[in-house]
């Protein structure tokens, strides 16, 4: 995942609604829920959830599907995965000081 991808990732799960959105979708696993259900367990209105939605869509964090009169969401488990592997790659790699002052401690 390149830095740019991971910032809009990052920056739409950084508003409480959507995260508890994707939340709710990972638990439900790769069936996904359909909107109305999403609707009802996190209590908001359509229109707000309808909002959140686009921005996890176009994060590509979440996958919609019109199956008849329902918009079926399902979570992106592997971008979810590229994410957080992201974040990980680097991991206790360590890092060089710059010069800065060590604090000693007594």
């Amino acid at each position: 995942m390149q830095i740019d991808a991971a910032a809009k990732v990052f920056a739409e799960l950084g508003n409480r609604t959507r995260l508890d959105i994707l939340r709710l979708l990972i638990k439900s696993g790769p069936e996904g829920l359909p909107i109305g259900d999403i609707q009802r367990h996190l209590d908001i209105p359509l229109s707000t959830l309808a909002f959140h939605l686009r921005g996890l869509v176009e994060a590509e964090l979440v996958d919609q599907e019109k199956q008849g009169r329902v918009v079926l969401c399902r979570p992106r488990l592997d971008r979810i995965n590229d994410a957080i592997a992201f974040l990980k790659k680097e991991c206790c790699s360590g890092i060089a000081r710059t010069g800065a002052r060590q604090r000693s401690v007594a």
